[in-house]
């Protein structure tokens, strides 16, 4: 079959729409027509040269569609079905996903730097010419192909545009919060950036009742968004010491919890010295994986936890169908997360609004 996606051939260069074809399904292969696409950080990473990647290459890793087709051994979706896609499916029998670690699931990160689906082998074409996948998903395409584990059913009443960035940022904020930290109702929780990220880590702190809820960032209007989604404090990083203000804030312990959501070295750094002796750090922001960081010893000290979180600790099959069921339940907030809704053909001026920090999320809708 053919279909329509956004290619990207060069870094630093644009996407082009081009006609690609698509392989026969392999036995586990789901065929997923996609109706939502969200633009994420990550995205532009590899667009920039940050995050190598072989090209050319079908970028997105949030997305949403209706299942078109399904291999001869799938039998958890069906056609018609309504899904969401996991940019961290998994084999569910290597050494880690058997000790339930499926973020670190062998075939997944042997494969998916070298633009493979687990089983070593792309789907994609254009003229004899192989087309790599992106993170196992490339959703910026009408249609993509993902492994079972991948494509995971929720309700049809799911809005597809706000279902898709249910795959990513709202994972990762809210499932830091609420799956890997465990925050119990009344403690007391920072986040340091209010990016889609950390406005998810606040409304999952939200979410598990946290007692009080510091959002910082830098400016006003971020500020101001971050109380939208939950933030019962505000710091401006620019205005003072922060790590003394949310002293001031804690009783001067310091926060039971501090997420950091930023991806600064500074901010890492901040991090370690705004958690109380005996509370822990998740960092969910993520530099050069060549850049050092620097810390000060003595905030390494006092029993404090520091934990790294990619995906929130993430069970899709179990997690994504109870985000869906909270949005429609009016617990979570989406609506208020995507700011901009664009066509496949607009995708390079939505990547420009990425790359210049306007925003939240700019989703891509298909037909």
């Amino acid at each position: 079959m053919h279909f329509q996606a956004a290619v990207l051939r060069e870094v630093n260069r644009p996407l082009t729409i081009e006609t690609l074809e698509m392989a026969p399904l392999a036995p586990t292969d789901v065929l997923v027509r996609v109706r939502a696409s969200g633009l994420c950080h990550t995205d532009l990473e590899v667009i920039q040269g940050s995050l190598p990647y072989p090209m050319p290459i079908v970028l997105g890793h949030e997305g949403a569609g209706v299942v078109e087709a399904v291999g001869d051994s799938v039998t958890t979706v069906v056609p018609g079905d309504h899904v969401i896609l996991s940019w961290n499916p998994n084999c569910g029998h290597c050494f880690y996903c058997v000790r339930d670690q499926p973020i670190l699931c062998e075939p997944f990160t042997r494969h998916q730097p070298r633009g493979h689906l687990l089983d070593g082998r792309s789907r994609m074409s254009k003229d004899g010419m192989t087309v790599h996948h992106y993170s196992v998903t490339s959703t910026h395409a009408e249609f993509t192909v993902v492994p079972e584990s991948g494509a995971i059913p929720i309700p049809k009443a799911m809005p597809f545009d706000r279902a898709c960035i249910i795959g990513c940022g709202v994972m990762t904020g809210v499932g830091a919060v609420v799956r890997k930290a465990k925050v119990p109702a009344g403690a007391s929780v920072v986040v340091m950036g209010c990016g889609a990220v950390g406005l998810n880590a606040i409304q999952g702190a939200r979410m598990a009742g946290a007692g009080r809820i510091i959002a910082v960032d830098r400016g006003s209007a971020k500020l101001a968004r971050a109380e939208q989604f939950g933030a019962t404090d505000t710091v401006d990083a620019t205005a003072g010491d922060p790590v003394a203000a949310i002293r001031a804030l804690t009783g001067g312990r310091g926060a039971d919890y501090v997420f950091e959501a930023a991806g600064h070295a500074d901010v890492f750094r901040l991090a370690v010295e705004a958690v109380r002796p005996g509370g822990e750090v998740v960092w969910l922001g993520k530099v050069n994986a060549d850049r050092e960081v620097s810390f000060r010893w003595g905030s390494l000290m006092g029993e404090r936890r520091i934990v790294r979180s990619s995906y929130g600790d993430a069970r899709p099959s179990r997690d994504f169908p109870w985000l869906a069921g909270e949005y429609l339940a009016g617990r979570l907030m989406l609506d208020e997360l995507i700011t901009r809704r664009i066509r496949l053909a607009d995708i390079n001026d939505g990547f420009a609004t990425l790359a210049r920090g306007e925003g939240i999320r700019t989703v891509i809708e298909f037909d």
